[in-house]
């Protein structure tokens, strides 16, 4: 596994990957048409500021991973296919990232049921530290994860 910078047609696997139903259902995140996902990308996600990266398997690549600042705190946030959960792949690629990116404190939300996800990001030193209650029409509620200082 290893992580490169994200590339042109990385967007593509990228929309697509967040079209699949059972991960949107995990994520609990609203999909995006094709046009307004790429803007969305080309224009918000690869700023300079942001670190982002592409997640890669075997040779293909299997997601991504990324940071960015937003209401005064620095997120991270990654999604990989479907194919690839379950085998420690987003574990070691959030924890290759972590030596890329060097902001802390670093946070996560993560929907209270995406246990695969909190578990992951508990493996690499993230602790909850509170839990929103449902906000949206979906009802979904949602934990704040920190790693603290380096």
């Amino acid at each position: 596994m290893i992580l490169r910078n994200v590339t042109d047609e990385d967007l593509l696997l990228f929309f697509e990957h967040q079209r699949d139903e059972v991960a949107l259902r995990m994520a609990a995140f609203p999909p995006r048409e094709r046009d307004a996902f790429l803007t969305h990308w080309r224009t918000k996600v690869l700023r300079p500021e942001n670190v982002t990266r592409t997640i890669v398997v075997d040779g293909l690549a299997a997601g991504y991973i990324g940071s960015w600042e937003q209401d005064g705190m620095r997120l991270v946030a990654y999604w990989m296919g479907r194919e690839h959960w379950g085998k420690g792949i987003a574990t070691r690629a959030l924890s290759e990232f972590l030596v890329l990116e060097p902001v802390r404190p670093l946070h996560a939300w993560v929907a209270v049921h995406n246990t695969g996800s909190i578990r992951v990001l508990e493996k690499c030193g993230f602790r909850t530290v509170a839990q929103e209650h449902p906000q949206h029409a979906d009802g979904v509620a949602e934990v704040l994860m920190t790693l603290g200082q380096k």
